[in-house]
């Protein structure tokens, strides 16, 4: 930077700014009186009205002096001048919660009495602690909930030695991407068919794995350590161990971000919630070394193929980052997903509330299509109904059953449903389908 009393400001989207009067109008440029020399000012305009209206000119002398410290202060090398910042914040990538340090270093000529940043920040972030060290500013800041989320901007005051007049200089902290904390979820349910490609997933075909399932005569040239020796012994003839083949699995998790409801007991989000354990799925399955992708019907459909690989995970949660994005959440067409989203025979989890029509109607087309579905519900609360309030409470019952319904139609169709309570363990819900595999429609 040079020349300039600004700083740079990093380019941001403008879904992340927000309404213009969100933040305050920036400072002018140049030097501007401070607060002391503005009550200096008024003192020394009330002593000479004073002395001209009341004939006392001995108050001429009360206004003097105020006059003599604005004269020192008048250009000089003592004035602080061509005033920069520069600033540096880290982590951009981070999860909930975790600290975001920007640090702002000022650079100008002269000297300065002393420094006063005014911290503007962006929406839902959170001052934790505020440093100045000479011509340095350090910022702790939180996040606490996930998102892409711009961090606002800090006005810093550099002021005289004297403390009569100051420069401003506006620096932008730019955003941040702020990640879902995953769920806690450690079960991996598979499906029925699983494709062929080595993984960690047991398979019903018989190849290389560490899983008995069966025993069948010796073939010449197989190793003497497959051997069975209780059955060799029985029938009488060489028998060897036979092995379920071991596979990785397709998954794609389907993130419904068509509304976001607020449980009116709670105010837990129903959209932060189905975030988080969508992170806790993928995680899970990529620890097994299985594929991973993910959809997010909201505004605009957005997905990811599936793929595998620690890094595969900050991919995936990037995909849905921009599901809070404001706008309109009523896309033109939803009743089918593009081709490449799905592999043949993938395993999906949709993560949803249940409560728009056009999510159902997506589902039915994911049934249609074969692939093998599991539907995760999130809540979102029953509606607060006062004791006495006889109408409430039956219209209440109305919407629960309406809610047992729409399960039950989905449980017609093979779908199973299973239900997850925001702070509880995903392995809770995932449990009984464990039982058995997740089936799919043969197509």
């Amino acid at each position: 930077m040079s020349g300039t009393e600004s700083a740079a400001a990093p380019t941001r989207s403008p879904s992340l700014l927000g309404p213009a009067s969100d933040l305050p109008v920036p400072p002018a440029a140049g030097v501007r009186a401070t607060a002391r020399a503005l009550r200096l000012l008024t003192v020394a305009a009330v002593a000479v009205a004073a002395a001209l209206v009341g004939g006392q000119p001995w108050l001429l002398a009360v206004a003097a002096g105020p006059v003599v410290l604005l004269a020192l202060a008048a250009p000089g090398g003592s004035r602080p001048r061509g005033v920069t910042a520069s600033a540096e914040v880290g982590p951009r990538r981070c999860f909930e919660g975790e600290t975001v340090t920007a640090r702002i270093e000022l650079a100008f000529e002269g000297t300065a009495g002393w420094i006063d940043p005014a911290v503007h920040l962006g929406p839902g972030v959170e001052l934790r602690s505020r440093t100045v060290t000479g011509p340095v500013v350090e910022l702790a800041l939180t996040v606490p909930r996930w998102g892409r989320l711009a961090l606002g901007v800090v006005d810093v005051d550099v002021h005289d030695g004297g403390g009569l007049t100051r420069r401003t200089v506006r620096v932008d902290l730019g955003e941040a991407s702020v990640f879902p904390v995953p769920t806690a979820a450690g079960l991996t349910p598979v499906p029925v068919r699983l494709p062929a490609r080595i993984g960690e997933h047991t398979a019903r075909q018989r190849g290389d794995g560490v899983e008995v399932v069966g025993v069948r005569p010796h073939v010449w040239g197989e190793r003497q350590r497959r051997i069975h020796w209780p059955s060799t012994t029985r029938r009488g003839s060489v028998q060897v161990n036979q092995f379920a083949a071991e596979r990785a699995a397709d998954t794609v998790v389907l993130v419904d971000a068509l509304a976001d409801f607020r449980s009116p007991a709670t105010g837990v989000s129903s959209l932060d919630e189905t975030v988080r354990a969508a992170a806790g799925i993928a995680r899970a399955y990529l620890r097994s070394h299985d594929r991973v992708g993910v959809v997010s019907v909201g505004g605009t459909t957005r997905w990811l193929r599936p793929g595998t690989g620690h890094g595969y995970f900050y991919r995936i949660v990037e995909t849905v980052l921009d599901a809070r994005e404001p706008g309109v959440r009523r896309p033109p067409r939803l009743d089918r997903l593009p081709a490449p989203v799905l592999p043949p025979d993938a395993l999906v989890f949709a993560l949803t509330p249940l409560a728009d029509q056009r999510i159902l109607d997506l589902l039915g087309e994911l049934t249609a299509r074969g692939n093998p579905l599991v539907v995760i519900e999130v809540p979102i609360g029953d509606p607060v109904i006062e004791p006495d309030d006889r109408d409430g409470l039956l219209a209440l019952g109305l919407w629960r059953a309406d809610r047992e319904v729409m399960r039950a139609a989905l449980r017609r169709r093979g779908i199973p449903v299973v239900g997850h309570r925001p702070g509880e363990s995903l392995d809770l819900a995932l449990a009984p389908l464990l039982r058995t595999r997740v089936p799919g429609r043969s197509r």
